[in-house]
């Protein structure tokens, strides 16, 4: 009897051992998980650098426009979307929907005193914000809603600090919303490409 009872009582020992390391490995995989989703969390909603305000004097496209701060006129990038791009020159010839999207943005932001918060600059001296509106939302949101611009998901998305803008935009396909009313939309990072660089336009 005492022999069995030593039996029972190592095996016993023996499960509650795999037991146990089999918590402390799934523990550790949770908090490795967990370290890197907040890494990425934080990796795609970067902290902005600065603030601009003034008026807006100027609205080139469905993305980008010019504030006057101070006498100085700062060009405005906005910040995870991309419009149509509009005719440059007779190598660049803009898109289909690039006028109605300048329009949009002129709409919403034309003539107004603005607070833009701002990531950085970019090679261009453009400072790359997002574009807070009164009603909460911002006029970069407002652009995809509408079905005025894409969700910026060039180069894989790493130019994407807004990541609600994907859904809205997956909203606005499905319900045929401005340039999705038309079939055979060409994201503008794939017609600056094609078209600008290779020519296939």
């Amino acid at each position: 009897m005492p022999k069995k009872t030593s039996n029972k009582t190592t095996r016993s020992a023996r499960r509650y051992a795999g037991v146990a390391a089999t918590a402390i490995v799934l523990a550790a995989a949770l908090w490795q998980q967990g370290g890197v989703m907040a890494r990425s969390d934080s990796e795609a909603a970067p902290a902005h650098q600065f603030q601009l305000s003034g008026k807006v004097v100027q609205v080139a496209d469905g993305d980008t426009f010019t504030l006057l701060v101070d006498r100085r006129r700062e060009r405005i990038r906005m910040a995870s979307i991309d419009a149509p791009e509009t005719t440059k020159d007779s190598d660049r010839p803009g898109q289909p929907m690039a006028q109605a999207s300048r329009k949009a943005l002129a709409g919403l932001i034309a003539g107004r005193q603005l607070t833009v918060l701002c990531y950085e600059r970019d090679r261009y001296e453009r400072s790359i914000c997002d574009v807070p509106l009164e009603d909460g939302t911002t006029a970069n949101q407002r652009q995809v809603m509408r079905g005025m611009a894409w969700a910026n998901m060039e180069g894989r998305g790493k130019f994407m600090r807004d990541p609600s803008l994907p859904g809205f935009e997956d909203k606005a396909r499905r319900a045929r919303t401005g340039l999705w009313s038309q079939a055979g939309q060409v994201p503008p990072w794939v017609w600056r490409y094609q078209c600008w660089k290779q020519g296939q336009c």
